[in-house]
């Protein structure tokens, strides 16, 4: 019997050609195997059709992945977003509230870019649709001209708070990591703990506190060839060993 914990990773709904797909990233599944030790299960963003409840009750915990879609703004309050911005309506309506009720029930979770942003909204947060057009902070989205690998290469760094969860990760306060959003926190939602900043004052993880179990988010990409960063490893570790404890709960 297999002793890996299984985590739910909900997918995005995508059109290809004349048929919606329910899809996630082999990158991110990749980390879930290679990193955490786990074994991935696609959840269906199909909102109308599954218990939250349910779900959850067949997972050890939750990975928030990213994606080029933006959390759609009339859940935050924010402003309409600009004619060809790229949303994910099942996603939202699948991750908003799997994501608060996983806080709740204790479920582990880790959320990654537009898992970081859906946390964020979950929790009563706001986000900048586009933080480089925002006073005072860098562009911190990807070159789409660029190859792959430059994309995903470490572009900027970020300061760790001392004694916080990834400080403690990283054995360092400061760690350089990879940059591919667009949006960002404008509002940081209660019952939080920052975790990172960069250098231009953009928060890029954080905790959430008061829930019994592992809560992480993170602004940049972990889960991008994974095996060749200890940091990277680390945190997807950490992760899957709350999932492992987690899981054994559940089976007393």
């Amino acid at each position: 019997m297999s002793t890996r914990p299984v985590i739910g990773v909900p997918a995005c709904r995508k059109q290809i050609d004349i048929h919606p797909f329910h899809a996630v990233g082999e990158k991110y599944l990749q980390a879930m195997i290679d990193g955490a030790d786990a074994l991935p299960l696609i959840i269906p963003v199909m909102a109308e059709h599954l218990d939250v409840d349910e779900v959850l009750g067949q997972v050890d915990g939750v990975f928030l992945t990213g994606s080029p879609s933006n959390v759609e703004p009339q859940h935050y309050g924010g402003e309409p977003s600009e004619p060809g911005t790229l949303h994910d309506p099942d996603r939202d309506a699948a991750t908003l509230p799997l994501t608060k009720r996983a806080l709740r029930a204790g479920v582990p979770l880790l959320a990654v870019c537009r898992g970081f942003q859906e946390v964020v909204v979950a929790l009563g947060g706001t986000l900048h649709q586009k933080v480089h057009e925002v006073p005072g902070y860098h562009t911190h989205k990807e070159n789409p001209k660029d190859h792959i690998d430059v994309q995903y290469a470490p572009s900027h760094a970020v300061d760790l708070m001392e004694g916080g969860v990834l400080h403690k990760l990283a054995g360092d306060t400061r760690v350089m990591v990879n940059s591919l959003h667009s949006q960002g926190v404008a509002r940081l939602p209660k019952g939080v703990t920052v975790e990172a900043i960069a250098d231009d004052g953009l928060i890029e993880a954080f905790t959430v506190d008061s829930v019994p179990g592992f809560a992480l988010g993170v602004q940049w990409h972990p889960e991008w060839q994974v095996t060749k960063n200890e940091f990277s490893m680390a945190i997807f570790k950490a992760f899957g060993d709350a999932c492992r404890a987690y899981a054994g709960q559940r089976q007393v």
